[in-house]
């Protein structure tokens, strides 16, 4: 009998729950468990609070980074601009070192020909002078044409023969002989109808004659000024005689002028 109690009571226990021990023992795991989501909460937290403080530092970093390109390519930039200047400059210094060059040939061939003409200077046929950075042999009317003539005199010859003979060694030049006269109207029986005539006679003149004596004729031009580009007052007989004159102008080479090919369209 009592065994059979035994059982009922045990079959009643089992029936009615676990017991207090396991309760426990579920209760002990419970808070095992909550322990264990308490630190992982907590793990993550700090997790997520590292991440946050990396993403800011990537972000920070992020912003260097760019700054950083941007200097690059600002001074990327400014080497550029910096050789583009130094290429101009170079340019800029070889053209100068060119027109120095091409000046102290220049001057070197003045020189020449101011030795060359020494004699006839020093005689009074000639003068030399530089006018607008051009070398003049100017020639006196008095020594080459009679009083409203454009026929050469014998002594105008000779000078022009001398004058030529220096003129054919100066081979990578071109001339313009240059006729001048005063302001005094000519008189009804010349020829000429002005001294614009007059002037231009007298270029043309010269011109065939130094072209006679070895200069090209592909190297001389003439040209007449009349009255229009006086060296001296006509307010004097002395300074209309100075006035009265055929001038020789050297050339400047193509080479020496300015490059105006930019201009053109």
């Amino acid at each position: 009998m009592l065994g059979r109690t035994t059982l009922v009571l045990t079959a009643l226990a089992i029936a009615c729950g676990p017991s207090q021990a396991d309760l426990d023992a579920a209760n002990a795991r419970i808070a095992e468990l909550q322990g264990q989501l308490g630190d992982a909460t907590s793990r993550n937290g700090d997790l997520e609070s590292r991440l946050a403080s990396i993403e800011a530092q990537n972000g920070e970093l992020v912003s260097r980074l760019r700054a950083l390109g941007q200097e690059v390519e600002g001074l990327e930039g400014e080497r550029s601009n910096l050789q583009s200047t130094l290429a101009e400059t170079q340019r800029a210094l070889e053209e100068l070192r060119e027109r120095e060059r091409q000046a102290q040939a220049r001057i070197a061939t003045f020189r020449n020909l101011l030795s060359r003409f020494r004699s006839m200077i020093e005689s009074g046929r000639l003068r030399v002078r530089i006018v607008r950075n051009r070398m003049v042999v100017e020639l006196p009317e008095g020594i080459l044409f009679d009083s409203g003539q454009a026929a050469l005199k014998q002594d105008g010859q000779t000078t022009l023969t001398e004058v030529a003979q220096v003129l054919t060694e100066i081979g990578d030049r071109e001339f313009q002989i240059a006729g001048h006269t005063d302001n005094i109207p000519l008189g009804r029986r010349s020829r000429f109808a002005d001294n614009w005539e007059l002037s231009a006679a007298r270029a043309v003149t010269v011109a065939r004659f130094m072209t006679t004596q070895g200069v090209p004729a592909n190297r001389i031009s003439a040209a007449g000024y009349a009255d229009t580009q006086p060296v001296s007052s006509n307010e004097s007989a002395e300074g209309r005689a100075q006035n009265r004159r055929i001038e020789i102008v050297m050339l400047p080479n193509l080479d020496e002028l300015p490059d105006l090919s930019a201009l053109t369209e």
